[in-house]
């Protein structure tokens, strides 16, 4: 069940994606955030679910796999969408795009997280699967499970990681670069998801892990925001 709602959202975001690229052609500034923000969605709204499926036996093989198969998927649907304010970071400090396009696609990106939290809510209030029951009465389940200095270490060096690997990968195959990309992003899960949740995207992060920034906002703020955006500018000073 939990498949088929990640692949119902995938296909839903798929068809809204084509039916603005048809009809906003003419209207660049709204078909840019609609598409970001369609983009986003998908991504925190599969995400959300599985994080549900962390504890599915085999552990942590199950959750591994579906990681690097969506991840996969996302990248080969979502072609042209960042998802990520540390990547919407790198053509504003090219000079490839303006700033206020890059604050749009940014603001796009933060509405998705939070529809795609309202959404995945209701879908998890219908308790229609076993994964989905209690899911909503957690409140801030942290995934924070080392010190601050620590998670703001970890989340740091991942987002170099991934975002050297992903300035690397320009120049390969986009066929093979998605699995790549995929390969990585399970690695880094694999070797951090116990400690931070290896989550290094701001945007998905607060999509995740909302009530904790309620709770916790300094900390949360410097290990899931401050972290990623600056190991994104560390690459992009040094290359």
């Amino acid at each position: 069940s939990s498949l088929l709602l990640m692949s119902g959202v995938v296909v839903t975001v798929g068809l809204c994606r084509r039916l603005a690229r048809r009809r906003l052609r003419s209207s660049p500034l709204l078909f840019a955030f609609l598409v970001e923000m369609f983009s986003t969605f998908q991504i925190c709204a599969c995400t959300n679910e599985l994080s549900l499926l962390g504890n599915v036996e085999p552990k942590p093989h199950t959750a591994l796999t579906l990681t690097y198969g969506f991840t996969v998927l996302h990248g080969l649907t979502l072609a042209g969408s960042t998802c990520n304010p540390c990547g919407t970071l790198q053509p504003m400090w090219g000079g490839r795009t303006t700033l206020g396009m890059g604050g749009l696609k940014i603001a796009a990106q933060f509405v998705a997280a939070v529809l795609a939290r309202v959404f995945m809510h209701f879908i998890w209030s219908l308790e229609m699967v076993e994964a989905h029951l209690g899911a909503l009465s957690q409140g801030c389940s942290s995934p924070m499970q080392t010190t601050e200095v620590q998670a703001f270490c970890i989340e740091l060096l991942f987002s170099v990681v991934f975002q050297l690997a992903v300035l690397r990968a320009e120049s390969v195959n986009p066929k093979y670069r998605v699995h790549l990309i995929a390969l990585l992003i399970t690695m880094l899960v694999y070797a951090g998801g116990n400690l931070t949740g290896a989550i290094f995207n701001p945007v998905l992060a607060f999509s995740l892990h909302a009530d904790c920034f309620y709770d916790k906002f300094l900390s949360y703020t410097l290990v899931y925001w401050i972290a990623p955006c600056l190991g994104k500018f560390l690459i992009l000073y040094v290359f």
